[in-house]
């Protein structure tokens, strides 16, 4: 008999190490624990139930933008196993993917469950124990790996460790001694209450850009009202590069938004024109691609400006206008996270890994994948990538 391998965390880390330990190493006895009843709920429940498997970006020097923390540890990694290569996997097991306008990639049946299928047959396939329900309480490295679970005590040559980002996991490998980086949320919306905003949920910005004042922060990219607050992918990637930051702030910090698109300037001579032109039309009535008109509405109602013509227009009001579309503030006062598809900033220091075989530098034989480790990334199937290159670096090395 091969080695006795155990996989602990039954997501999209620990799957994929150990479907591909198992088929490079058939004669291994492949074992994955999931502490819940559930196994894959990220992956089923990403992209909107479609899962965002991973990227059209291939170059490692592209990818390793989108990671606010790992940059610079996934650069040899990704050479190794890049996003073509994981749907050339996919495909190689009857999988499709297609890749959309802003690079995301999808299967072509826009469906998760797909990818979950494709999941579960190759454990099926490759004969991989798989355990539900059971916790492990603690590890211990004698002369074999000692793995305690609530119900019995097993035994590895060799354990991958991939809960997520997970308290438990966390406290288990920091009892063996392993660092850990200061861990915060990341990846959540901005709870705002102000009446610019408020009753204006689905109201969507093409083009924002959004500064966090007093820091370096600074953000571009769609921007979405909620029930809540602010939304959209400008939102997720500032709370993701700023985590440390806004975690610093209690989560109660000022933020600059630019609606536009345009700079005050430009904004300035499209309004100047509008006088020209059309001095007897309303301003209320003014449509333009970058700015809602329900928004637009809203702001015009606010400076009390509804039944102003353009040719009455203030150069004092065009002024207020033109800062509350390109220099506008609000104040944060909290946050909102989605418990399934939180994203941990921080975890095991990645000094301590070997980043060759993504292993344990101080424990020989103990591997590590996924959100358990100091990366994350934003949106757009980055932190499955991280994943998926782990999964497949660890399968190389044994």
């Amino acid at each position: 008999m091969g080695k006795r391998v155990i996989v602990i965390g039954g997501g999209a880390a620990g799957y994929f190490s150990a479907i591909n330990i198992k088929e490079k190493n058939p004669k291994y006895q492949v074992t994955l624990i999931e502490k819940t009843s559930k196994t894959l709920t990220k992956v089923k429940i990403s992209g909107g139930g479609r899962c965002n498997v991973t990227n059209g970006r291939q170059k490692p020097s592209d990818l390793v933008k989108f990671y606010p923390r790992g940059q610079k540890k996934l650069y040899k990694p990704f050479e190794r196993f890049n996003t073509k290569d994981m749907q050339d996997w996919l495909y190689k097991r009857g999988v499709a993917t297609h890749e959309e306008v802003d690079q995301r990639i999808f299967p072509t049946t826009n469906n998760s469950q797909t990818i979950i299928d494709c999941f579960e047959k190759e454990m099926d396939t490759l004969d991989i124990e798989l355990i539900r329900n059971c916790a492990v309480k603690k590890i211990v490295k004698s002369t074999d790996w000692l793995i305690h679970t609530d119900t019995e005590i097993r035994t590895a040559d060799a354990v991958v460790f991939s809960t997520g980002a997970t308290k438990s996991g966390w406290r288990l490998l920091t009892e063996l001694g392993l660092k850990t980086t200061q861990i915060v949320p990341s990846l959540f919306t901005f709870n705002i209450q102000d009446d610019r905003i408020n009753e204006l949920p689905g109201t969507s910005f093409p083009e924002a850009t959004v500064r966090v004042i007093g820091s370096k922060f600074t953000e571009t990219g769609p921007l979405l009202i909620t029930h809540w607050g602010l939304s959209g992918p400008a939102i997720l990637k500032l709370s993701s590069v700023a985590a440390l930051h806004l975690n610093g702030c209690h989560y109660n910090f000022q933020i600059q938004i630019n609606f536009s698109g345009q700079t005050a300037q430009a904004l300035n001579e499209i309004i100047d024109q509008l006088k020209k032109v059309h001095p007897k039309k309303l301003i209320k009535n003014y449509k333009t691609n970058q700015i809602p008109h329900r928004y637009w509405e809203r702001l015009v109602q606010k400076l009390e400006l509804t039944e102003t013509p353009f040719a009455e227009l203030t150069k004092k009001s065009q002024n207020r206008l033109i800062e509350e579309l390109t220099q506008a503030l609000f104040q944060v006062t909290g946050k909102s996270t989605f418990k399934e598809e939180f994203v941990s900033a921080g975890g095991i220091d990645l000094s301590e890994i070997n980043f060759e075989t993504m292993e344990a530098k101080r424990y020989p034989g103990l591997y590590l994948a996924g959100e358990v480790l100091d990366i994350d990334a934003l949106t757009g199937g980055f932190n499955f990538q991280a994943c998926w290159t782990a999964g497949w670096i660890i399968s190389e090395a044994m």
